[in-house]
C-alpha cells in the first residue's frame, strides 16, 4: 500500500527544504494545492472557518488569473498563499530557465516567498536558484492522497489523524481531480484531528 507519510531518510537528504515545522505546539500546517477553483476552494475556506482553521494554499498562477475573486476570498478569510508556478510545470522535466520564468509569472499575482514544486519534483540546480531568490521551498510530512479516486477513504482519514505530529505540514488539494475524495477526507481530519487537541495553523 502507497505510504501516506515520507520516508524519514528524504528531509535528511535535502534538509535546506521544509518538510515539517519545528514546534513544541500541538499544530498542524493544512495546505491546499493546485487551485484557487471557483467551487471547491470555496468549499474549503467554509470548512476551514467552521474549524476555525487556517491554511496555505499554493496557487496555480493560471488558475488565479482565471478566479482572481476566489483568490481574494483566500487572502481575505486571513489564509496564506504560496507560488506553486504558473502552469504547474514538473521540475525534472522542464528546462530550468523556463521553471525559473514560469516561477517569476506566477509571482506576479502571488504575492508570496513560499513555494512548493508541483508533484513535489523539482532539481538541486532549481532548488538552489529559487533559495537564493529568497524562496522557502515548502514539501511536506504528510499526504491524504485526495487526488487518487481509488483511494479507500477511512483509510485515508485514519492514515493522515494517526500520522500527525507537532508541526506536521498535510497536503491536500483543492482541484477538481480532487474534489469527492477531499469532500469526505477534510471533514473529518478537521473533527478528528481537534478531538485530540490540535490546531490548525498558516505557514509564514
Amino acid at each position: 500500500m502507497f505510504k501516506h507519510t515520507l520516508p524519514s531518510f528524504l528531509p535528511l537528504l535535502v534538509p535546506s527544504l521544509t518538510w515539517k515545522v519545528q514546534t513544541s505546539d500541538k499544530v498542524v500546517f493544512l495546505t491546499f494545492d493546485d487551485g484557487p477553483h471557483p467551487e471547491i476552494t470555496h468549499w474549503v475556506l467554509n470548512i476551514l472557518k467552521q474549524h476555525n482553521a487556517k491554511a496555505t494554499f499554493f496557487c496555480v498562477g493560471e488558475n488565479v488569473t482565471k478566479f482572481p475573486g476566489t483568490y481574494h476570498s483566500i487572502i481575505d478569510q486571513g489564509h496564506a498563499t504560496g507560488n506553486h508556478t504558473y502552469n504547474h510545470l514538473k521540475g525534472w522535466t522542464t528546462d530550468n530557465q523556463r521553471y525559473y520564468d514560469n516561477v517569476s509569472r506566477c509571482a506576479t499575482l502571488v504575492k508570496s516567498k513560499l513555494f512548493r514544486p508541483p508533484y513535489g519534483r523539482i532539481s538541486p540546480l532549481q532548488i538552489g536558484k529559487l533559495k537564493r531568490q529568497g524562496y522557502s521551498i515548502i514539501m511536506w510530512d504528510i499526504l491524504t492522497r485526495d487526488y487518487d479516486s481509488n483511494i479507500n477513504i477511512e483509510q485515508a482519514i485514519q492514515a493522515t489523524v494517526n500520522a500527525a505530529q507537532n508541526g506536521s505540514i498535510i497536503v491536500f488539494h483543492d482541484s477538481e481531480k480532487a474534489k469527492r475524495q477531499l469532500q469526505q477526507i477534510l471533514p473529518e481530519v478537521l473533527k478528528q484531528l481537534s478531538d485530540k487537541g490540535f490546531t490548525f495553523n498558516k505557514l509564514l
